[in-house]
């Protein structure tokens, strides 16, 4: 059955498409429901204008659901919210087909629109920023600039006139139904959840900068780039957004550092150990220590979301760090590493390879990592144990704002 555009409010209409069987998306993250591209047209007297493309493997549902409304010499403008391929992925055959239409996008964007048009010559495009307007008609759309959510190159902007915010990536979900609109789908909250976890949560400062853009605006519907679009109390999942995005405050002043690890034959544990107790040298912060093997990713994140200060230890196992704390390695691009602080520790046989990996590892993830790592041979003697105990107390120290210079 031939699937038509829907109308969401006067002159503005959904022309997005679904991916109802998709079960994994960009590798990391479940989509039990499937998904959805979302894009919208806007009709008005001076011309059409059209909100972000669909994934390309979709674009014939797309252009038959925008035919259906205009022709193509009608388009005036394309707003390009995001250039991920989900998102543009019919823009190179839709201005072939509209080459008079004009392109809005973020100047962040420029050189990646370029490279998926295939460096077209005669493409018209206008890079746009906060509080830039355009009118078409009777119409008038005011962007707004929301680097990092999820890309550097991401944007929204909002529809005075109908008071609908075009999100880009923020507030969707992978979560496809087929009647569209939240009031009507099934519960998608804990789709909701996953997607600020899995996209947005490493970007929390970006997401309060958006939020207070937002606020400013009165909104009626948001408009988003993937899942239900939100018609029914809209101000609930900026709500939402805001309180996973706020700081935690409840630690009483005091920064937070966890030591997480793993070992085999208990000295990387007795390491651990000695480290947590020079922590707790130190009444201006929290020290907690954590047996890597089990905690699941879910606690991992929320510990690691309330550390300034976090400390991995591991063996050295067939030249190579432990499984576990590659997972943990792994959950750390699903936080927000900004001011955060790292180290590393581990007891070894032969080569000792694994520390060093996981210390070039906080590095590659932007880490502060103040000191160097800390390698013992086999079991931990007294002085060792000793100078473990200084390490945890130095980095307590540098957390709560010893100046120190960086390790290379």
């Amino acid at each position: 059955m031939k699937k038509t555009a829907i109308k969401i409010k006067d002159s503005l209409y959904y022309i997005g498409v679904s991916d109802e069987d998709i079960r994994t998306f960009d590798i990391i993250m479940k989509t039990a429901n499937g998904t959805t591209y979302n894009a919208y047209l806007l009709k008005t007297s001076e011309g059409v204008v059209i909100f972000d493309t669909v994934k390309e493997a979709f674009a014939q549902e797309f252009f038959d659901k925008l035919e259906s409304l205009c022709s193509y010499d009608e388009i005036k403008y394309i707003v390009m919210h995001h250039l991920e391929p989900d998102h543009s992925g019919a823009l190179p055959e839709l201005t072939k087909r509209a080459p008079q239409a004009k392109i809005f996008i973020s100047p962040m964007a420029q050189p990646m629109l370029k490279s998926i048009s295939h460096h077209r010559e005669n493409m018209e495009f206008e890079t746009v920023w906060t509080n830039k307007e355009i009118t078409l008609g009777e119409k008038t759309i005011k962007f707004l600039s929301t680097p990092n959510l999820h890309w550097p190159e991401t944007m929204s902007s909002y529809l005075v006139e109908d008071k609908v915010l075009f999100s880009g990536d923020v507030f969707g979900s992978h979560y496809y139904d087929n009647r569209v609109f939240n009031d009507l789908v099934g519960d998608f909250d804990y789709a909701f959840k996953y997607y600020y976890d899995h996209i947005m949560r490493p970007f929390k400062t970006d997401v309060l900068n958006a939020l207070r853009l937002y606020k400013q605006l009165d909104i009626d519907l948001i408009a988003n780039l993937h899942g239900p679009i939100m018609r029914s109390n809209p101000q609930q999942y900026i709500e939402r957004y805001e309180k996973w995005s706020m700081p935690d405050k409840s630690k009483h002043g005091k920064k937070v550092v966890s030591i997480f690890y793993v070992t085999s034959y208990k000295n990387t544990k007795e390491m651990a150990e000695a480290i947590f107790d020079g922590l707790e040298t130190q009444d201006s912060v929290i020290a907690n220590i954590y047996d890597l093997t089990a905690l699941d990713e879910q606690n991992m994140l929320s510990i690691l979301e309330e550390s300034t200060g976090i400390l991995i230890g591991a063996p050295t196992i067939n030249g190579d760090v432990p499984k576990p704390v590659w997972d943990l390695l792994s959950c750390m691009m699903l936080i927000e590493k900004k001011g955060k602080f790292g180290g590393c520790f581990g007891s070894y046989g032969w080569s000792g390879e694994a520390v060093d990996m996981m210390n070039t590892r906080l590095k590659s993830l932007k880490f502060r990592v103040p000191l160097q790592p800390k390698k013992i041979k086999l079991i931990p003697t007294k002085t060792e144990l000793l100078e473990c105990i200084e390490y945890g107390q130095e980095f307590a120290e540098i957390v709560n704002g010893k100046m120190v210079e960086m390790t290379l």
